[in-house]
């Protein structure tokens, strides 16, 4: 396995609102070698009659993104499991750019899964966790039973990237040293400076932030681009196959992925309950968690009536 760094631990010493102890893995098979990070919490002894949420993050963020999220989950009954994306939070972050592609961080979230054996899963996903994380139900059949889906899309190949992605993934390579922490306040008005900062922790320097550069790059943008196969397959099987309940929450300010891009997905998900619009929330949806999660769930208990 390629070369690897490891962010310092005591860069996430004292991170507001995200006390929770560190879990690794560092033999999925693969990945030998590779330690990969998550946090798995509940309301203790291992109960959890309500299922697990795993919840994916995106770029350039990590498992912090879910911390307002993981306390309402967590008080319905749920195990929440959120994993750190290699290249990103306290996961390693291999220093090699080829290594990153669309297999290898899909094929890490199927290992791990596999080897956590998590079933009756309520995807939670958002940016890249929604990219990987919506192709999961191919190969996972009745482990994922709902969907929790903010911000993201499945990007086929056969649509032509909008005006605010190619204008993202132009910064992003103008700018390798990405300033992660102002990147979080321009688009989450009002967040304290110490929680951009917990944002940030990961990524200490330039060189462990290879994952952050690489991402818009994996983003699939012609039919042939590594990755549009399985993600048209994934949008085959959800229409025709897909029977859960799937919760969507719009960040409107998002001028990447709001609205129209999300009313695009709605139509590849039966089922979809009425969406949650949040006017005033930019791509980070999960920065108004403990309202997304109350409404998710509350729109889940009236669908089981």
């Amino acid at each position: 396995m390629s070369n690897a760094l490891r962010t310092p631990d005591d860069r996430f010493a004292r991170l507001v609102g995200y006390d929770y102890a560190p879990h690794y893995v560092d033999d999925l098979p693969g990945y030998e070698g590779l330690r990969l990070h998550y946090i798995d919490v509940d309301v203790g002894a291992g109960v959890a009659p309500g299922g697990v949420f795993l919840c994916l993050h995106g770029e350039p963020t990590w498992s912090y993104l879910y911390r307002k999220m993981v306390p309402p989950f967590v008080a319905s009954g749920g195990r929440v499991i959120a994993p750190d994306l290699f290249g990103f939070g306290r996961s390693d972050k291999p220093t090699d750019p080829a290594l990153y592609t669309f297999a290898f961080h899909r094929d890490a979230l199927l290992r791990l899964i596999e080897r956590l054996d998590l079933t009756n899963i309520t995807l939670v996903c958002q940016d890249w966790g929604g990219i990987l994380g919506l192709t999961l139900p191919l190969d996972l059949g009745p482990r994922i039973t709902r969907l929790v889906v903010m911000n993201t899309f499945l990007p086929t190949g056969d649509l032509p990237p909008t005006p605010g992605f190619r204008a993202w993934k132009a910064y992003v390579a103008a700018h390798p040293d990405l300033d992660v922490a102002a990147v979080m306040r321009r688009d989450v008005p009002g967040m304290s400076a110490a929680e951009a900062a917990a944002y940030a922790a990961p990524f200490p320097d330039l060189r462990h932030k290879v994952g952050v550069q690489r991402f818009p790059e994996l983003v699939p943008m012609t039919p042939d681009d590594p990755g549009a196969i399985i993600c048209r397959r994934a949008a085959t099987y959800l229409r025709r196959e897909w029977r859960g309940p799937t919760f969507m929450a719009i960040g409107v300010k998002d001028p990447v992925l709001g609205e129209p891009a999300m009313q695009l997905l709605r139509m590849r998900l039966p089922g979809c309950l009425e969406p949650l619009v949040l006017p005033e929330v930019g791509h980070f949806v999960q920065e108004a968690g403990e309202t997304v999660a109350a409404a998710a769930l509350a729109a889940f208990a009236r669908d089981a009536r």
